[in-house]
């Protein structure tokens, strides 16, 4: 099977955004999401674009999406922080989520980056496992803190 991994385009956003809410239902969280497809269009293809996208397509079908977009850390410096990585169901083990991480990875390095940051469920054993063929630290020592308006 041809997966093809480019660049995301303002003509993608419904689609990506479809993926999105899959993410959401795999996490067990859909009513979590409060973002829409034109807040996502301003944010990523707008005059002041926050997030970059990579997707991954199949015969004109995207099934999957990269969504990144750059911190900054006091000790380390530039970061690419990976928003989300979201390969379709039936798409997962076919490659695809090996490419999207490999093109962030290639965005990072191109853009002049330290490294590459995410997050990822603990109890989403299929994705750690994928995140440590990489060789990925997997930092358990952390807290996620959030304040919502």
């Amino acid at each position: 099977m041809q997966i093809n991994i480019r660049k995301g385009q303002p003509q993608d956003v419904p689609q990506v955004f479809e993926l999105v809410q899959e993410l959401a239902r795999y996490e067990r969280a859909p009513e979590q999401i409060t973002n829409t497809v034109e807040q996502m269009m301003e944010d990523g293809f707008g005059a002041n674009p926050i997030f970059g996208l990579i997707v991954a397509e199949t015969q004109e079908k995207i099934v999957g999406i990269a969504i990144y977009y750059t911190r900054y850390s006091t000790w380390k410096g530039r970061r690419l922080y990976l928003e989300d990585l979201i390969v379709t169901e039936p798409m997962r083990g076919h490659g695809a989520g090996k490419l999207l991480l490999d093109a962030t990875v290639a965005q990072a390095r191109a853009t002049n980056c330290t490294g590459v940051m995410w997050q990822v469920l603990d109890w989403n054993a299929p994705s750690i496992a994928f995140y440590e063929q990489y060789g990925a630290r997997l930092d358990g020592e952390w807290i996620n803190c959030h304040i919502d308006f």
